[in-house]
């Protein structure tokens, strides 16, 4: 059995569940959970036909969103991640093992870049203070570098001296811009008040499925290309004859899979809520070079009874809440011959999958898929099928 390296802030950060056990022993556990997840929807657990292992099991988190804070009241600052069960706490983030290096260097150098000026964490208790944020992002597949710097406006932040130290910062990726966003919101979400490009852009390029992607600074993507490229394919081979059809591409985010599929079929509609990520999803297929895909910012449930044709293929990649009972209905009652489910949460996806049997589909097996080593995320694939097929 393989050993891992634990990391040494396994026991104190609250991001990797999974440090120091053997890379098997995860498998076996998030197969077992998938299993269970099925079972107690009433399928048999051998519906699950296996988990497949993730390509790269370190390195292969390509954005970070670190927190300025102290392990301690009135302890020393620290950068990095929230410490387990506490949503003040911060442990140091600068020995990450599912980061590229890069991230971990400059973790280390903008810390000791704030200590050196005498700068203080934003206090969320008191709304007080400078630092806030501190977020890498990362083209695996073109290794630019997009760093951004996260303060409120209380007082003035060196930016000419936080540039010159992330461009001479010893890295192995492509600096493509550094930013500093300024934001004033008591919330503990990253809020943009405003946003100063320093040097370069505030996008970076990146690569998948023979596509190319414009990631803009606060733009979703998926957090590891390669496994997502692998389930991607994988999931796409379980649609057969998708030439001249046309799919509905239901949370669709920023349109990676619409565009893989509008390569072969007559027509692509991608719905999603955040408008955000349609407006990328349509930058992205207008620099491809694709006019057979159209997106919609909308609620799901909203937006399918304004579609102008109906589907042949339905493809649904919901959030980790499931499909919603309203829209799962108005999705079965198309009643297409397949309806291909990408889900981020296996115990919500058996929940939708059982209303689907009792809609007259039947699923033809469950994949698993470790795209997050040492998290207990795992994400799954099925094919559902109309029982009419075939009579």
């Amino acid at each position: 059995m393989t050993e891992t390296v634990k990391c040494p802030s396994a026991d104190l950060c609250g991001g990797c569940s999974y440090q120091g056990v053997p890379y098997e022993l995860q498998l076996k556990n998030k197969e077992g959970e998938v299993r269970g997840y099925l079972k107690n929807s009433g399928f048999s657990p051998d519906i699950l036909t296996g988990i497949k292992p993730c390509p790269v099991i370190a390195g292969y988190r390509n954005k970070m969103e670190y927190t300025f804070g102290n392990e301690q009241k009135g302890g020393e600052l620290r950068l990095g991640m929230h410490r387990k069960k506490s949503f003040i706490s911060v442990t140091d983030g600068s020995c990450c093992q599912i980061v590229p290096e890069d991230f971990n260097t400059l973790v280390r150098m903008t810390l000791d870049f704030c200590l050196e000026r005498g700068y203080v964490q934003y206090s969320k208790k008191f709304h007080t203070g400078l630092l806030r944020n501190l977020i890498l992002r990362r083209g695996m597949r073109t290794g630019e570098l997009l760093v951004n710097i996260v303060t409120s406006s209380e007082t003035a932040f060196d930016e000419e001296g936080f540039l010159s130290m992330v461009m001479g910062a010893p890295l192995s990726s492509t600096v493509c811009g550094v930013l500093h966003t300024v934001n004033d919101d008591p919330s503990d979400a990253v809020n943009v008040q405003d946003m100063r490009i320093l040097w370069g852009r505030d996008w970076y390029m990146e690569e998948i499925m023979g596509l190319k992607f414009k990631v803009g600074a606060f733009s979703f993507f998926q957090t590891n290309v390669d496994a997502a490229e692998r389930l991607y394919r994988d999931a796409l081979d379980l649609i057969p004859g998708i030439e001249g059809k046309t799919v509905y591409d239901l949370y669709c985010g920023t349109g990676t899979i619409s565009q893989a599929m509008a390569l072969k079929a007559k027509m692509v509609y991608g719905v999603e809520i955040v408008e955000e990520a349609v407006i990328a999803a349509r930058e992205n297929a207008a620099l491809n070079g694709l006019d057979n895909c159209r997106f919609v910012a909308d609620d799901v449930q909203n937006a399918l009874s304004g579609l102008p044709e109906p589907p042949d293929v339905i493809v649904v990649d919901p959030p980790r809440s499931g499909i919603m009972p309203k829209a799962l209905s108005q999705i079965l009652s198309y009643k297409v011959p397949q309806i291909l489910y990408i889900s981020c949460n296996p115990k919500t996806m058996a929940e939708n999958l059982r209303a689907a049997v009792l809609s007259g589909y039947r699923p033809s097996g469950v994949t698993a898929y470790d795209n997050f080593p040492f998290t207990r995320h795992t994400e799954c694939v099925c094919l559902l099928e109309h029982t009419s097929i075939g009579k």
